[in-house]
């Protein structure tokens, strides 16, 4: 196990390592670095910028250095938590990041607590009796749910509950202090979303082990049908939804983007599209390097609790 954690951290390293050098050799073009000069300078557009003050501003930003020794000093600035400063709202992009993950993360917090038991639950239910009443309104509500895109469940969501009844806000800016009321249409937006795709995923799965011969043969012994379900079938059945539940982590940090941006959700996804609308370089950069990193991290949790409900993958 420690031997499987320590190559997936070294494939994290050299994944991350590989990512920065590229992220800062595209953003190092002379194209990305007049579009800095110009915002720093107070210009309206790069072809206003003289090519004597554009030099003038490389040599006092340490620009005009080798490419080796820019990026060993990005690179410096990254491990010591300086990753410059917005153009756009000329804060830290530090704490810019940090900010908005804090509030992704609360955001991704909810979904999971109420997607995972539900559509682990429903999609095991429908897996243990294939073919029944329960197994045939699950699969219809996770095909309706998982075929509608985000962006119309979250109109329907918002012209019920905030238009029409009035029990929740519209917008999900929170201006002034956090409004708990205010997550809820997001919340319930990507819990429906996501529902579908896990619990077909379990029913699947279930479905599968449930016709297995070693849960044919507990049965025939006469084992306790509860005991053969908790003890023999769920472990099993885990495995594949298990890796589907942690690689959502990916989807939930810069894939919710359209569900922020509609709500007004001032979360990570909503800055990444924000920084990319304004050609906010360094928050682009940082965004980027959080996002590949949490993918790396999901994988290797997804590796070893894989390993874990897996014996064959353990001990061979």
């Amino acid at each position: 196990m420690l031997k499987l954690i320590a190559s997936r951290l070294l494939q994290m390293l050299l994944i991350m390592g590989v990512v920065s050098a590229l992220l800062f050799f595209i953003f190092d073009s002379d194209k990305f670095k007049k579009q800095i000069a110009v915002a720093e300078l107070g210009g309206f557009a790069v072809s206003a910028l003289s090519d004597q003050d554009y030099q003038g501003w490389l040599e006092r930003k340490g620009l005009n250095v080798p490419f080796y020794e820019r990026y060993a000093k990005w690179v410096g600035g990254i491990l010591t938590g300086d990753l410059g400063k917005s153009y756009q709202t000329n804060e830290p992009v530090a704490t810019l990041v940090a900010d908005r993950l804090k509030k992704t993360g609360i955001l991704g917090f909810w979904v999971f607590a109420l997607m995972i038991p539900l559509s682990l639950t429903c999609g095991i239910i429908a897996g243990m009796k294939e073919g029944s009443a329960q197994d045939r309104i699950t699969s219809f509500i996770s095909i309706v749910t998982t075929s509608l895109p985000e962006i119309a469940t979250a109109v329907v969501l918002m012209s019920v509950f905030a238009l029409w009844l009035k029990w929740f806000p519209a917008n999900s800016a929170m201006v002034g202090g956090w409004n708990w009321l205010a997550l809820v249409l997001p919340v319930m937006t990507l819990v429906l979303y996501d529902f579908g795709y896990v619990a077909r995923m379990t029913r699947a799965s279930m479905a599968e082990v449930m016709t297995s011969q070693y849960i044919r043969t507990a049965i025939l012994k006469g084992l306790p049908y509860k005991r053969v379900i908790l003890r023999h079938a769920l472990r099993n059945a885990l495995i594949a939804p298990f890796t589907i539940i942690v690689l959502q982590m990916n989807w939930l940090l810069s894939g919710v983007v359209v569900v922020e941006f509609f709500f007004q959700y001032a979360g990570f996804g909503k800055l990444l599209l924000d920084a990319a609308l304004f050609g906010d370089i360094y928050v682009i950069q940082a965004a980027t390097l959080v996002a590949v990193f949490v993918a790396v991290l999901s994988q290797i949790i997804s590796d070893v609790g894989y390993s874990f409900l897996n014996p064959r993958i353990r001990f061979s």
